[in-house]
């Protein structure tokens, strides 16, 4: 029976991993979609090892532990081949060393399977044991050194081959409270002096840790500590203790321990500094919301992106690979072995057997939770492993003693199992064991499901970028199908082109570093082939590829002929020009000087941003300048009977939207401060959208830049307006002021001022065409950050000019 179960789970996780191989060869061909690239085969060597090995230990854990429990060794055989690979495809140098420490592990434990069942030399060799792992932890604070060559020197080793000793340290604390234990129990809590060898002890391995900073293993050890104490005395304020010594030594930690203080605020709030110190747990953050429902797939994800994701940050790397339905299997491997240990710790036929197999899996269960908490912001970062998965000779091998153990505890013996006086204290335990992995596959829900959207949409989730490269981003283009905006090069190395630099205020950019701006964020989402496919080719594209479908084009509303002559006549002036109908709110022109070239932001990226000129800055929608007089001819029209009084006033430039952004897919700016019109700013699209209401019958349309989006089903889709129109003048009296303000023999109007404040000063322009214009109405505004009334004009002559001869 035991056999038939470890062979059947056995088998299904060497098909699991069989497959997990398999996609992780074909990956190469899935992210660039054709057949002619360099297939990963070096892993194959990583499954066969490991495939041989569990062979093996499963042929001679039959011979030799015949009654033991059937779902450890298939529960670690799993997780170490699944942490294996997950390596291997990480670092394929770190998967060889993880192979190798694996072959040692495993023939480890089938010589553990010799060993008496009886335990009784760990039992009575407890204190030799102990103070052997103390005496070489405590030689790292001499001889101690760092693989990476920085940071806190744990380990002990050289020429490629290191050892770190507080990780079995952690097991043989185990071993020792168990043996010491079981001979004084029960214990009771005011036992002090049965207890003080303990307290002793176990206070000199955390001032060891401590001394090193391995404040992770420190954790480990208080609370191994408080749970086997809790399990001895069935005291549940020891549970309680527990906590309040947690929280307190967090608290102390927090004001004088600087990593402390770094670790607890990235875990407060990771979001204040997410390229700094905080640059790990947004990381890990940003691949499990990577990763979705059913993950970007093997070898299709940028687990690479989060630090030290083979170790520390390998539960972030499963979950954008194999997605939350990846991690909750993860985790349920892990409470199935939990769960049989605490099974076989109450079948355990003595009392030292069933307190150390009680202990190692507690000792198993809090690492876990640790890490995984830590992955998933649900506790702050504490630097352990993941046992079995994590990348690290040292854990691996501790944690496979630690199942061989647990294998021979599980093999009953002729004898009837030892009495147990009160099991409550093992099942609660477990229960806070099982709680903690619940909640961690909520938490893993949360950022997945419900916070994934927001999480991806950041501008330093350099996935996008590497997404772009391998999927063709959608075309931009003008009203009449000239590109503006395109994507050059091969699957892999995809790249965006701006062919008309000057109006990259306006369509913006989309980069790995410097993030978006513009038409490239505000239609992201279309131009990434997220909006506008449908549903299920979005998910289907994810779920083989790992990518979004190919993106969309998208048409805009700039006429690029009139765009460049607008840009043309602004030049070296500062300011913007926006030509727009006044009849359907269609941006024609919208000119924003200076400029910059996105084409050049790899080089000229940060001067940019550090540029007092802000050529950034899109002043057509988010310069403000001080308005003045520039909407007299409005208020004319508006209250030709009367002068208006203050309010009537304000409420006008209500009506007329002076005191809300412009609903326009563009990032605009506005004057939010509650003052009169004499000292009101705004941008000039908010000026436009006024001024056209005397070149469209009083009414204000809702201003539109993009017209269109082409799907692959319905070819060109019109995009609706954001808005409604707004009528706030009579026809008859817009008309009227057109007419008074006509300039003399040409169909349109003008009106042109210089308006000065403490801060700037700004020569205003707009205008428009009259009723008897003949084409389509047209408004016009042209604000130059100059004194320069007569250039002002000259733009609006040659702009209007070419319109109207359209």
């Amino acid at each position: 029976m035991y056999d038939v179960v470890q062979n059947r789970l056995l088998r299904w996780a060497a098909l699991f991993l069989f497959f997990y191989s398999l996609i992780l060869t074909l990956s190469p061909a899935v992210r660039e979609r054709s057949w002619n690239v360099d297939y990963r085969l070096s892993h194959w060597v990583g499954y066969f090892i490991w495939l041989l090995l569990t062979t093996i230990a499963n042929l001679a854990s039959t011979k030799r532990l015949p009654d033991r429990d059937p779902y450890f060794l298939p529960g670690a055989a799993l997780l170490s081949g699944w942490g294996l690979l997950t390596i291997w495809r990480l670092d394929p140098a770190f998967g060889v060393r993880q192979a190798a420490w694996l072959t040692i592990c495993i023939t480890l434990l089938i010589v553990m399977m010799r060993v008496p069942r009886s335990l009784a030399f760990l039992r009575q060799y407890k204190y030799v044991l102990l103070f052997g792992g103390l005496f070489l932890t405590s030689l790292t604070l001499i001889l101690g050194t760092n693989p990476l060559g920085v940071g806190p020197r744990l380990w002990l080793g050289c020429c490629g081959v290191y050892f770190q000793p507080s990780e079995p340290l952690k097991l043989l604390l185990v071993v020792y409270l168990a043996a010491y234990l079981a001979d004084r129990y029960p214990i009771r809590l005011t036992s002090f002096p049965l207890l003080m060898p303990t307290i002793i002890l176990t206070g000199i391995a955390l001032l060891l840790l401590l001394v090193q900073r391995d404040l992770g293993t420190a954790s480990i050890f208080i609370l191994v500590y408080t749970m086997i104490l809790f399990i001895v005395t069935g005291r549940k304020r020891v549970l309680l203790g527990a906590i309040v010594l947690a929280v307190s030594a967090l608290l102390t930690g927090y004001f004088f321990v600087d990593i402390i203080r770094i670790r607890v605020n990235g875990w407060i709030n990771p979001w204040i500094d997410p390229s700094g110190d905080s640059f790990q747990i947004v990381q890990s953050l940003l691949a499990i919301a990577n990763g979705g429902l059913a993950g970007r797939g093997p070898g299709l994800g940028s687990p690479r992106l989060v630090p030290v994701a083979i170790s520390d940050f390998v539960y972030s790397a499963v979950a954008e690979e194999t997605g939350l339905v990846g991690t909750i299997g993860l985790l349920l491997v892990i409470w199935l072995i939990l769960v049989r240990g605490i099974i076989a710790a109450l079948r355990a036929a003595d009392r030292f057997r069933r307190l150390l197999a009680a202990g190692i899996v507690t000792y198993l269960g809090v690492q876990s939770l640790l890490i995984i908490s830590g992955n998933l912001r649900l506790l702050p970062l504490t630097g352990v492993t993941l046992p079995f998965v994590s990348y690290g000779g040292s854990s691996l091998l501790t944690s496979f003693i630690a199942v061989a153990i647990l294998l021979i505890i599980s093999t009953p013996e002729d004898r009837e199992p030892a009495p147990i006086v009160d099991p409550k204290p093992y099942l609660i335990i477990a229960s806070v064991l099982g709680l903690g992995l619940a909640a961690a596959a909520l938490t893993g829900a949360w950022w997945t499901l419900v916070r994934g959207a927001d999480l991806l949409n950041r501008t330093d989730n350099a996935r996008r970028a590497i997404a772009d490269r391998y999927v063709p981003r959608g075309e931009i283009v003008d009203r009449n199908g000239q590109r503006i905006n395109i994507t050059e090069g091969e699957s892999g190395d995809y790249r965006r082109v701006y062919l008309y630099p000057d109006l990259a205020p306006v369509t913006g950019y989309t980069h790995p570093i410097y993030g978006q701006a513009g038409i490239e964020s505000s239609f992201d989402a279309y131009l990434r082939g997220l909006q506008g496919n449908p549903a299920s080719a979005v998910w289907w594209e994810r779920l083989v590829y790992g990518t979004p479908p190919p993106g969309l084009d998208l048409r805009l509303s700039i006429d690029l002929d009139l765009q460049r002559s607008a840009d043309d006549l602004l030049g070296e002036h500062r300011g913007a020009i926006i030509l727009m109908s006044a009849e359907t709110g269609e941006i024609l022109v919208m000119a924003s000087h200076p400029s910059y070239d996105p084409n050049q932001l790899d080089l000229d990226g940060s001067e940019l941003v550090k540029n007092i000129s802000a050529p950034l800055l899109n002043r057509a929608t988010q310069g403000l300048y001080p308005l003045g007089m520039a909407l007299t001819p409005l208020v004319q029209a508006r209250f030709s009977v009367s002068i208006p009084g203050a309010d009537a006033l304000q409420d006008f430039y209500r009506q007329l939207g002076m005191y809300e952004a412009p609903r326009i897919d563009l990032p605009a700016a506005f004057d939010s401060r509650d003052v009169g019109p004499e000292a009101l700013v705004a941008s000039p699209l908010n000026v436009l959208l006024a001024a056209s209401t005397l070149s469209n019958d009083g009414v204000i349309p809702p201003p539109r830049i993009a017209l269109a989006v082409d799907t692959n089903e319905q070819g060109w889709v019109i995009l609706p307006p954001i808005g409604e129109p707004v009528a706030v003048i009579s026809p008859s009296a817009a008309d009227d002021a057109a007419i008074s303000l006509l300039v003399k023999g040409k169909p349109y109007w003008s009106h042109a001022l210089q308006s000065v404040d403490t801060k700037s000063s700004v020569t205003w322009l707009i205008g428009g065409s009259v009723p008897d214009w003949g084409g389509v109405p047209v408004a016009l505004v042209v604000a130059l950050e100059e004194g320069n009334i007569p250039y002002a004009e000259k733009i609006q002559e040659l702009i209007l000019g070419m319109m109207h001869a359209k």
